[in-house]
């Protein structure tokens, strides 16, 4: 039986819980007043990338003095969280609406997509995690839904990363054969899910716990646990979507959190998520090798077909209308009548 978490019994213990952890402070001057602490609130992947630039931030002269209190999690939850009270200076989510959210709600500028980036601070592609030694030979997004195999991905009703990946396998199929073709794929998708954690952080964590033949994942999250010693191999397949995971600093954030947001942006500040997996912003960042990925001296393989949100699918806020609606979504509908949601 899957369950999906609801929203405000979710914000109320998650604001309850950060304030015990101390948490929902934001940032300002400590006590110690040559310390400035930031509160950063993101979804669970990109955490070992922000660590990394957060560690190469405070040798700057405007990361001097700053330290960190941090909340990760589901990436809507989150989001959610924010609007509902969780304090934060900085945000990293999985995907655009969780900011645009926190736009709505009066804590974040609406021009914060206006910069080069158009607000994404971190890349990635869609992959799919498999076993050592790949035992049943999954090469393709066809070879997911095939009898006897079993799929795990986070649930899209709390995680940003589930509806990348599930976009991905919709698109791969629809970009020939049309909405009817991406539907049917979907369909078949699902019936062969055997667990749907609540992010991506915890899918893959069931994935390492033995659930399941295969993880649909993040690049760099398969990247990062092989650093980390996992034995398991990843595929990027020849289709697939370009992750482009947003940051934002809050209308009422530290000065600092702002300055923070623009080391990310620079080349060094990508050269620290891209030692963690992720792919850079900009062509001009230095990629180097990079330890756990298939070949580390080419970690980042250009797909033969490389979807994005806005070029192929239409942008957010159609694909939450038509995928995702809580009562028309076709995502929606399938997971009800697969008995996945």
């Amino acid at each position: 039986m899957f369950t999906r978490k609801r929203s405000t019994r979710l914000i109320a213990a998650t604001t309850a819980l950060a304030a015990a952890l101390g948490l929902s402070a934001c940032g300002g001057a400590d006590a110690d007043s040559s310390k400035t602490t930031l509160s950063l609130v993101g979804f669970a992947v990109p955490k070992a990338g922000n660590n990394a630039a957060q560690k190469e931030f405070a040798k700057t002269d405007a990361g001097e003095g700053v330290v960190w209190k941090e909340s990760y999690g589901a990436s809507g939850d989150q989001s959610r969280a924010v609007a509902g009270g969780l304090k934060a200076d900085y945000v990293h989510f999985s995907i655009s609406p969780d900011v645009t959210r926190l736009v709505e709600a009066g804590l974040v500028a609406d021009t914060w997509d206006d910069g080069e980036h158009k607000g994404i601070v971190t890349d990635s592609v869609v992959v799919l995690v498999v076993r050592e030694g790949n035992p049943k030979n999954i090469q393709s997004w066809d070879d997911l839904v095939k009898p006897g195999v079993s799929i795990v991905t986070p649930n899209p009703g709390s995680s940003g990363a589930a509806r990348w990946n599930i976009l991905a396998g919709w698109q791969q199929a629809a970009d020939d054969g049309g909405d009817a073709a991406g539907t049917a794929y979907l369909t078949k998708f699902f019936k062969n899910v055997a667990a749907l954690p609540g992010s991506g952080r915890d899918a893959t964590a069931a994935f390492q716990a033995g659930t399941g033949d295969v993880l649909i994942s993040y690049e760099n999250e398969a990247i990062l646990a092989r650093q980390q010693g996992e034995k398991f191999e990843y595929v990027v397949p020849d289709e697939t979507l370009l992750i482009e995971n947003p940051g934002a600093v809050l209308e009422d954030g530290d000065a600092k959190a702002e300055a923070f947001l623009e080391y990310v942006l620079s080349d060094e500040g990508q050269e620290q998520y891209v030692s963690k997996g992720f792919r850079p912003i900009s062509n001009s960042v230095e990629v180097g090798k990079v330890e756990g990925a298939n070949d580390p001296e080419n970690p980042f393989p250009t797909p033969t077909k490389l979807f994005t949100i806005d070029g192929d699918l239409g942008g957010w806020e159609a694909i939450n209308k038509k995928f995702f609606d809580e009562n028309a979504g076709i995502v929606t509908k399938i997971q009800q009548e697969t008995g996945k949601s």
